[in-house]
Order: C-alpha cells, then sequence, then structure tokens
C-alpha cells in the first residue's frame, strides 16, 4: 500500500524548484523557512510527475499523465529516476 504524498501541487511547467519553504505559485500554504531544505530543480518527465527527494512535495503537471490520478497509487519519483 502506498502511502500519499504530504502535498501536491499542480504545476504548468516541466521544471520546477522546491525549498520546502516558500509557497509555489499555484500551490497552497507558506512554511518559514527555518523548516525549509536548500533549493533543488527538479524537471517533471513523461510520468507527469516529481517528488522532492527532501520533503516529499509532489508536483504534478497539468494535463500530464498524473493530473487526476489517485496520487496514494502512485509511487515515489524523485528527479533523475527513470
Amino acid at each position: 500500500m502506498n502511502i500519499p504524498p504530504p502535498e501536491t501541487l499542480l504545476v504548468d511547467t516541466r521544471r520546477v524548484s522546491c525549498d520546502g519553504a516558500s509557497a509555489i505559485r499555484g500551490g497552497t500554504g507558506y512554511r518559514p523557512a527555518a523548516l525549509g531544505h536548500p533549493r533543488v530543480y527538479l524537471e517533471i518527465d513523461e510520468h507527469g510527475y516529481v517528488d522532492c527527494g527532501y520533503c516529499d512535495r509532489r508536483f504534478v503537471l497539468r494535463g500530464g499523465a498524473a493530473d487526476g490520478a489517485d496520487q496514494a497509487g502512485l509511487p515515489d519519483i524523485a528527479a533523475g529516476a527513470s
């Protein structure tokens, strides 16, 4: 049984950045910088989503293969994984 990601954000571009703290355009909430991590840049591949290796935030490409899917049923895909 897969566990759903703690936060899922729909994005409009394949390349996204995550620092674990700031709100992402189109995302929800704001976390203080003290709760963040180093900024990383992630690339969404043909699966239609990518997970941040630090905070497990999931970025789903709007209109992509994973848009509308049950996120708990999808495996973790970290940047650079195939």
